[in-house]
């Protein structure tokens, strides 16, 4: 079984469904985390825009399930494709980058009480991302 998948959403080609696997050794594990991914006009030149549909607890994700990666931000290059982003951001679910969060209460949990950010990452898994009630 693919760690994530992407595809066109019907016959529109700059909107995309992607899905990833939480990796094993993660609170993650077990669950399945779909993502909007939205290509502009001008792709690859210019980088997607893609954001997590399902509720997850990560440094990385708001609320509004926007993504901290620098690959989508400041550091695009047009040589990057789909794949090689969900990657990163399957990637990114087991090795934060601190440098790049959204919420310091969750960067400071993560930093210094590692067991309750895994236990709150994993009640997040089970409550939003194992099961049919995660699929919008």
């Amino acid at each position: 079984m693919p760690l994530f998948s992407a595809s066109p959403i019907g016959n529109n080609i700059f909107r995309w469904l992607a899905m990833i696997l939480g990796p094993s050794d993660s609170p993650y594990s077990g669950g399945v985390f779909f993502l909007d991914v939205h290509l502009p006009t001008d792709y690859p030149w210019k980088p997607p825009k893609i954001n997590f549909t399902t509720k997850i607890y990560h440094p990385n994700v708001n609320s509004n399930g926007n993504i901290g990666l620098d690959n989508l931000n400041h550091q695009w290059s047009p040589a990057l494709t789909i794949s090689t982003i969900l990657s990163s951001i399957y990637s990114l679910l087991t090795d934060p980058n601190l440098d790049f969060t959204f919420d310091p209460e969750i960067v400071h949990v993560y930093k210094n009480e590692r067991s309750r950010y895994d236990a709150t990452a994993r009640e997040w898994t089970v409550k939003y991302a194992i099961g049919l009630d995660n699929i919008d």
